[in-house]
């Protein structure tokens, strides 16, 4: 396996880390308008994310920074032709970090409701904006002869790219609703499991249909065991949810997520952007990599530094791993009260 294909298979796994890790991120955000019904309540969803959200965020950072060194044509034509979606995520998660930070600075009631709301709308549209984006890079996008992005914003939002738009939207919340009826006790627990048995058929229908679609189009034998997965995780994690067995709810809906994001990279390889204008215009993993030397050198600065930050992570998880409900809420914290 040449360098450039192992670095293709590093930067789905980036990818998958990310999905797998603000997906559940995203989807609490989302809950705190879907789920908690006093502020208390939207408190306690906070606080199960309030330790990692910013952790999970630097998957992003690495997978954006490894697809610019590993593959600087691909990063370019990506982020240039992507431009309004990928800049609404930017803003998206600048907002969104703000708001966890900013929130509980004053003690005025509308103060910490329009933060709230801001944590609910940046969670709810990268969720989508995601799946749009993959949808597009799969599906295929307007790439001339000199690799340039030469559609609009307008032929983004194509019926494929939009599906997988509402497949990671659904998908994300269905994660979060797990991961919330992992985290907490009481009535927030219960109606949590709840949610997720109604999220989660609406996630298998859609997802079913856009993986189904995206085999047909681009797939071959290896993504189609990987769609098999997925479903058949999804269909698990939902009859765990049922038996109230959460964590085994969430370990499959994250498998569910590893699973989805890589039938997407399968289907992809060796591509990384086909052109829907000339498949000789494609961006593939040979014509858009670095050179060899630069990909040995990201390589071995992978292998040293990748086992220590996987370690701090999974301490921070260990570390903040036990339950939370509204009892654990301070009174003047739960009215509205700084701290």
């Amino acid at each position: 396996m040449e360098l450039h294909d192992v670095w293709f298979v590093l930067i789905a796994v980036l990818w998958t880390g990310y999905f797998f890790l603000e997906g559940f991120d995203f989807g609490v955000g989302i809950l705190t308008r879907l789920l908690a019904r006093d502020r208390a309540e939207r408190r306690v969803l906070i606080n199960t994310i309030g330790p990692v959200w910013d952790g999970n965020e630097v998957w992003l950072l690495t997978a954006a920074g490894a697809t610019f060194a590993a593959f600087p044509e691909w990063y370019a034509t990506l982020f240039s032709g992507f431009y309004v979606p990928l800049l609404l995520v930017l803003v998206c998660l600048i907002v969104r970090g703000v708001a966890f930070e900013y929130r509980a600075k004053r003690p005025e009631e509308n103060w910490q409701r329009n933060w709230e709301t801001a944590i609910f709308w940046t969670s709810l549209l990268p969720a989508f904006l995601w799946g749009v984006a993959f949808g597009n890079i799969v599906g295929g996008v307007r790439i001339d002869r000199n690799f340039d992005y030469a559609g609009s914003v307008w032929d983004l939002l194509n019926p494929h790219a939009l599906l997988g738009g509402l497949v990671t939207l659904t998908l994300f919340t269905f994660h979060g609703a797990v991961f919330t009826a992992l985290k907490t006790v009481g009535d927030i627990r219960v109606r949590a499991r709840r949610l997720a048995r109604w999220v989660g058929l609406v996630t298998a229908v859609t997802a079913l249909v856009f993986l189904l679609w995206t085999q047909a189009d681009s797939g071959d034998g290896k993504s189609l065991v990987a769609l098999i997965v997925a479903v058949a995780a999804l269909v698990a994690a939902l009859v765990a949810n049922q038996l109230g067995r959460e964590g085994w709810a969430f370990a499959l809906s994250g498998i569910t997520i590893v699973a989805t994001v890589a039938m997407l990279f399968l289907s992809l390889f060796p591509n990384v952007m086909p052109s829907t204008l000339d498949s000789d215009w494609s961006l593939t993993v040979t014509n858009a990599s670095s050179s060899p030397y630069t990909l040995k050198i990201m390589t071995w600065c992978a292998a040293i530094a990748t086992p220590i930050v996987l370690l701090y992570q999974g301490w921070t998880y260990w570390v903040f791993r036990k339950r939370i409900g509204t009892q654990h809420i301070a009174a003047d914290a739960a009215a509205g009260t700084a701290h």
